[in-house]
């Protein structure tokens, strides 16, 4: 089954042409299914690029689903159209006044590492949507930046500074082959990261309750299952394009900024050099297990969830 998108969303076009199944709102209310509501709190600046990566990762699934995107009330976006923001995305408070419920919801990462979690200027209106996931939601996909606060929030796990940014595709190994959620995974494999923070392993086992699937000897801790809140927090970035580091790295580039090359990224780490796609099957069996997993266990009445 497809995802559904409106046709005037840019996903829409760009999807159908890479040949994911798309779905118009009209179409979609003559199917005699029940489609999973997957919400995106979108906190990247990027917006549409944002939304494309991860209705790409969910659309290719055999399910139908209705994705809702979602925005922090009062947090302007710089970087994308007004007129898209107030077209496609629905402010969190009025989400949450209309009491209804979602299947899933991915929060994404934003960058903006360097500031404590408090000094956020979104920080308050983040924790009451935190907490209206344990009410309103089956399960939530907190992922890099929006992981790492939600774990913070639930559990004091902090964010610690790098000396260098990570930033490459590192080798990743797969911890817990019998998860659900890495079914098909390899015991080895590679994942974009680009990151100035990270969270360490020994504080993470301190937590009974969290329990890490995917980690790196080189990126540490990746892919955390936390069972308790119906949640996994994910570091690292399977959604990349295949150019989105490259885009990066150009930017900083040309920006006068320090930043090394992507490790691991280019061929023989040549910049001139095309990027190769090394995690996109893994990138599709993560998000493609997760919906899965949301499917198997939500209640059909929807109205059920969070009881």
């Amino acid at each position: 089954m497809p995802i559904t998108l409106p046709e005037t969303l840019p996903a829409y076009d760009v999807l159908s042409r890479e040949g994911v199944m798309v779905m118009s709102p009209g179409r979609a209310a003559t199917q005699d299914i029940r489609p999973l509501r997957i919400g995106l709190l979108n906190l990247m600046p990027k917006k549409i690029q944002t939304e494309t990566q991860f209705s790409r990762l969910i659309g290719a699934t055999p399910l139908q689903i209705n994705l809702t995107l979602i925005r922090m009330t009062d947090h302007e976006a710089r970087n994308t159209a007004a007129d898209h923001m107030e077209a496609f995305y629905r402010p969190f408070a009025e989400v949450a006044a209309s009491d209804e419920k979602l299947d899933g919801l991915i929060i994404t990462g934003a960058p903006i590492e360097h500031l404590p979690f408090e000094e956020v200027d979104y920080w308050d209106e983040l924790k009451e949507v935190f907490n209206w996931t344990q009410t309103h939601v089956h399960s939530t996909f907190g992922v890099c930046w929006g992981g790492m606060a939600m774990a913070y929030h639930f559990h004091g796990l902090a964010k610690h500074m790098l000396e260098r940014k990570a930033f490459g595709c590192f080798r990743h190994r797969n911890l817990a082959a019998a998860s659900p959620y890495l079914r098909g995974f390899s015991d080895e494999f590679v994942i974009p990261v680009s990151r100035w923070t990270e969270v360490r392993q020994p504080e993470v086992d301190a937590r009974a309750s969290l329990r890490t699937l995917l980690a790196s000897d080189d990126a540490g801790p990746c892919l955390i299952e936390d069972a308790e809140h119906r949640a996994l927090y994910i570091f690292n970035h399977f959604e990349y394009d295949s150019g989105t580091l490259k885009e990066e790295y150009d930017r900083d580039v040309a920006a006068g900024k320090t930043i090394n090359v992507p490790q691991n990224y280019y061929p023989h780490d040549d910049p001139s050099l095309p990027p190769s796609n090394r995690w996109r099957s893994h990138a599709h069996l993560l998000y493609g297990n997760w919906i899965n997993e949301i499917y198997q266990s939500t209640p059909y009445d929807l109205e059920r969830i969070g009881k």
